[in-house]
């Protein structure tokens, strides 16, 4: 007998519907700036990473894009000001993404209408009990399924 009813099933169809439903929820305050989510996601993480920025090769793996696909999502950004390459001192081969302040200008126009999308559709659902719990859950799933994304991201040293 073939398990339909099985919960690993359930639980897969569950996180590609919430995922498919916050991107669409999410989707028109992007667009209103002129991002993709993928856009949107490269400029991020360069924003939230040390120097905010990170090797093209980092961010392909953070971004779990091809060293090609981040290649053609930095050069469009590059065109709209948005970001800027930086040589390695240290290996002529790498190369540095970098956001620029029109990039952080562009992140500072669509982050509040942004955060209060996922506020309505995402955490504000959830207790503070809930919402932690849920994090670890994903960052363990996140750790196993994709161990590069955090790529180049130093780990937070706990204050003394």
């Amino acid at each position: 007998m073939i398990p339909f009813d099985d919960s690993r099933l359930t639980a897969m169809g569950l996180l590609a519907e919430a995922f498919s439903g916050l991107a669409a929820k999410t989707h028109a305050a992007l667009a209103s700036v002129g991002l993709s989510e993928i856009d949107f996601e490269t400029l991020i993480r360069l924003a939230r990473s040390p120097g905010r920025r990170l090797r093209m090769s980092d961010l392909a793996a953070q971004t779990n894009l091809s060293t090609s696909g981040v290649t053609r999502v930095v050069d469009r950004l590059e065109r709209e000001g948005l970001v800027v390459r930086q040589a390695c001192l240290s290996d002529r081969r790498a190369s540095y993404a970098a956001i620029t302040e029109a990039g952080v200008d562009r992140l500072g126009a669509v982050l509040p209408q942004h955060l209060e999308d996922i506020e309505t559709w995402f955490t504000g659902l959830l207790s503070p009990e809930q919402l932690s719990a849920f994090l670890d859950a994903l960052r363990i799933i996140r750790d196993a399924v994709r161990p590069c994304a955090t790529a180049g991201v130093e780990p937070l040293v706990p204050s003394e």
